[in-house]
């Protein structure tokens, strides 16, 4: 079966290169910089490849906090025992070592340190990867962390213009204040709810007002983390909408991308007049194992080749209008192939079948009477 060719061509002449020294242009807005084109599927992956993505840190800090007070619950028991047994033993030997010179005492601590620590780390860290993964998928590069002597350097007017007055910057500003709102009401709600037990710790023993300090510190820290998550997504939106928008290009640039992975107009212009001209000649190899030629007359030529034990169909081997109809016809009568006039069905064949591919279902009774009439001529007897 014949496929289409792959005519994409880079130009060996042409060559990339980057200036010494640039200033990144996602400093700035697309317009200011003459950037007006989407940025092509190449820009972005390539982009996404040095590890510039959309991505919200508010988002990951929502999901890190909500999830670490999660796993604060579900450990609760084991750091509480953890925690009153550090303290019984360090109660206990505090009259017993020199706890200025003891290295005993120092890696004692550092253990009570880590099993304290380490089931939260864990549960933060695990959250903070899937909050990353959850937004730009799996991705590592090196890239952002390299260092880079343009992104420190821009040009600082329009680096401040960006930074302090800005859609971007005031975007930036709204949100830290309604974020400070949020947890200011979410705080304010909860605590007035409790003022009245709050203002009776004194005649309460510790831990009655540890626990309901307790309670009331969890509820601000899961309100709070479940808003700034319902928050974030507006912010993610925000940051994605940025990320394109530092990713747009000229038109020369698109134009030049273009160029270079498709190649010059020209040059492939002259390409696909190679290979036609190959696959002229290929297909005008085929033409004396055909069955039959079917002809406009003049116009149309389609060179049909069927065997009955390794054929479902007939299957076009060689077709072609005008100059290489001509031809068809002229190897055809050479190598006496039957030729046989059918307008009609010349033209749907050479509009409709590919090179290589069996006729549609369609043409089957009008090439069963083509075909018996190719049979008639060389005095055989067949059916299709």
């Amino acid at each position: 079966m014949i496929t289409a060719f792959d005519t994409r061509w880079k130009n060996p002449w042409y060559e990339e290169k980057e200036p010494s020294f640039y200033i990144h242009l996602q400093w700035f807005a697309a317009e200011d910089e003459g950037r007006t084109e989407e940025p092509t599927e190449l820009k972005l992956k390539k982009a996404r490849e040095e590890g510039k993505v959309a991505k919200s840190a508010d988002l990951t800090s929502a999901m890190v906090l909500l999830i670490a007070i999660i796993g604060l619950l579900g450990f609760s028991s084991y750091l509480m025992e953890t925690f009153q047994e550090m303290m019984i033993y360090f109660f206990f030997r505090s009259t017993e070592l020199d706890l200025t010179e003891s290295a005993v005492t120092a890696d004692v601590f550092f253990r009570f340190l880590l099993r304290l620590m380490l089931p939260l780390a864990a549960v933060c860290f695990v959250a903070a990867f899937f909050g990353n993964v959850l937004q730009v998928g799996f991705l590592f590069s090196a890239k952002p962390i390299t260092p880079d002597f343009n992104k420190i350097v821009p040009k600082f007017g329009k680096f401040f213009q960006r930074a302090f007055f800005s859609g971007e910057a005031a975007f930036n500003l709204m949100k830290s204040v309604v974020k400070i709102i949020i947890i200011g009401i979410i705080a304010y709600i909860n605590i007035s709810s409790k003022v009245d037990i709050i203002i009776h710790f004194v005649h309460v023993s510790f831990l009655e007002a540890y626990s309901v300090i307790a309670r009331l510190a969890f509820m601000i820290l899961t309100e709070s983390a479940i808003a700034m998550l319902l928050f974030a997504i507006p912010d993610y939106m925000f940051q994605k909408k940025q990320h394109i928008e530092s990713l747009k290009m000229s038109k020369q640039e698109v134009k030049e991308e273009r160029k270079t992975t498709e190649g010059d107009p020209l040059v492939r212009s002259r390409l696909r007049e190679r290979m036609r001209e190959l696959l002229s000649s290929s297909m005008l190899r085929n033409v004396p194992r055909a069955t039959v030629v079917v002809t406009n007359p003049t116009h149309y030529a389609v060179a049909l080749e069927w065997r009955r034990d390794a054929m479902p169909a007939p299957v076009v081997i060689a077709k072609g209008a005008d100059n290489m109809a001509f031809r068809i016809r002229e190897i055809a009568t050479e190598a006496e192939v039957p030729i046989i006039e059918n307008k009609p069905l010349a033209r749907a064949l050479y509009a409709e079948v590919e090179l290589g591919d069996v006729i549609p279902a369609a043409y089957y009774e009008a090439m069963a009477i083509i075909i018996a009439e190719v049979y008639k001529i060389k005095g055989l007897s067949a059916a299709v």
